[in-house]
């Protein structure tokens, strides 16, 4: 089918654009406040708190010393108690949230293609991109009723909640090669993103402050916590309503007739057509794998910083929150001073600097002294510097390497690479720590991913790419 321009219909002017492009700005405002105060900092310990005070209720009711602090010797005493049923699998309370984590991300990457294929298939981005924001938003919500041993109603809502994340921010990356030319692209993907962190920055301030501060205010902090899950589904939302008003759909909507089972059939059909001509495409696919390898690392890095802050540096908790705080304020300027560098060097050669300069970081990390919070803050700024407009920028470089109209589904397989991540980079971290029993070389045997994936971007020919994809190659790369 061939796909009218957008020119022939809509009013694209410089002034359009950049009303759509303040609007898409503020999803990623909005759905900021799931990865940095559900994710990052209250659902998972959370959770495993409630699914250890099921399994204590379960089999060491009679023990009134049982809690969190004297599960471990219970269970170690009595190793056959101690197990939370889940759909009929017996589980330790400490596998689970891993559990509903990685069972999240199969649906993702199923549902992530979907939701990419309907997208491009029926023209409904908007509408599609909305469902799953508040299917999302209302399941994060929802989780203020975690509590009393609810721990599969837990599971649950973070399972909803994660997948319609995913999908939703498929297609709202989609709208990118839309709302910008390629000139400005680079400069609009950064501000989204930058943007995105000063959006979680300010929420999750605000809920560290009440669970911080949760007995002058006169709450528990199991309630404090789901004050704080709750209130993601809020922002989340609530927020979610500027870009709904001012992004628009392209391609006119002329699948009316369609029932919802023909046009899923249709968006299946088109998926698998689009994956087969992905080998037209071979240097597309092979900033897939470079981006696949380097974005592990990252995404390594920053799950793993919290364990190596505890576990090497014997840093506390509250070095911990303080330090994921500053990341956040400091990721918004990185993203914008990346955004800007990229306009007068081009992204590639930005993304490439900011990879080697991932590199020194975590080489540098490996020397941190033990108890040293302000050697911890330096690598934690540094890293907030690139961290943001490493992702920002890759996420323009690859608008750059779709065939039009066929936005939503290639970035529905470029966020399968990023949810990919961390997979390969968990082993290794795993693979280190077992052979060694150093997290300290745990964390150098990333830098492999920075080089590699850094080394398949530099051989990459990008405008030779820009060119097959049918697009044009901005003036700056």
């Amino acid at each position: 089918m061939t796909v009218p321009s957008p020119h022939a219909v809509f009013d694209d002017s410089p002034a359009a654009r950049k009303r759509e492009q303040r609007g898409w700005y503020f999803y990623d405002w909005a759905n900021s406040a799931f990865p940095t105060t559900v994710l990052t900092v209250f659902l998972g310990p959370y959770l495993t708190e409630i699914a250890t005070a099921a399994a204590c209720a379960k089999d060491f009711a009679a023990d009134a010393t049982c809690g969190a602090d004297t599960f471990d010797a219970l269970v170690a005493a009595s190793p056959g108690l101690g197990y939370i049923d889940v759909l009929g699998l017996e589980m330790r309370p400490g596998a689970f949230y891993p559990f509903v984590v990685g069972t999240a991300a199969i649906i993702q990457v199923v549902l992530m293609l979907v939701a990419g294929a309907l997208a491009d298939h029926t023209g409904r981005k908007k509408q599609i991109m909305g469902f799953f924001a508040y299917l999302g938003a209302a399941a994060t919500l929802a989780m203020w009723f975690i509590a009393d041993g609810r721990y599969l109603l837990g599971g649950f809502l973070y399972i909803i909640a994660s997948v319609s994340f995913a999908c939703a921010f498929v297609v709202y990356n989609s709208f990118l090669p839309e709302i910008s030319t390629p000139d400005e692209r680079d400069k609009v993907s950064a501000q989204g993103w930058g943007f995105g962190y000063l959006g979680g920055f300010l929420l999750l301030a605000i809920n560290l402050g009440i669970f911080l501060g949760h007995e002058a205010l006169g709450v528990s902090a199991g309630d404090a916590v789901r004050i704080a899950l709750a209130s993601a589904g809020v922002w989340w939302g609530g927020f979610t309503i500027i870009p709904l008003l001012r992004l628009r759909n392209r391609r006119p909507l002329a699948r009316g007739a369609e029932t919802t089972g023909q046009a899923v059939a249709g968006s299946f059909r088109q998926l698998g057509r689009t994956i087969r001509e992905l080998r037209r495409y071979p240097l597309t696919l092979g900033f897939l794998v470079a981006y696949l390898i380097y974005n592990d690392g990252v995404q390594t890095v920053i799950s793993f910083s919290a364990t190596y802050a505890s576990k090497e540096l014997g840093l506390g908790q509250t070095v911990q929150i303080s330090a994921i705080l500053m990341v956040q304020l400091v990721a918004f300027f990185g993203a914008l001073l990346l955004g800007r560098l990229a306009r007068t060097y081009g992204a590639k050669q930005v993304v490439l600097f900011a990879l080697v300069a991932w590199t020194i970081v975590v080489a540098v990390a490996y020397f941190l002294p033990r108890g040293s919070a302000t050697a911890f803050f330096a690598m934690g700024f540094a890293i907030a510097i690139v961290m943001g407009g490493t992702q920002a920028l890759s996420r323009s470089l690859f608008s750059y390497v779709i065939p039009q109209g066929k936005e939503a589904e290639y970035y529905s397989l470029y966020e399968i690479s990023d949810k990919g991540s961390t997979l390969l980079g968990s082993w290794t971290i795993a693979l280190a720590v077992n052979l060694t029993n150093s997290y300290r070389i745990a964390i150098l045997s990333l830098v492999v991913f920075f080089i590699i994936g850094g080394l398949m971007l530099w051989r990459l020919d990008l405008p030779k790419a820009i060119r097959a994809a049918g697009n044009q190659v901005p003036a700056k790369i």
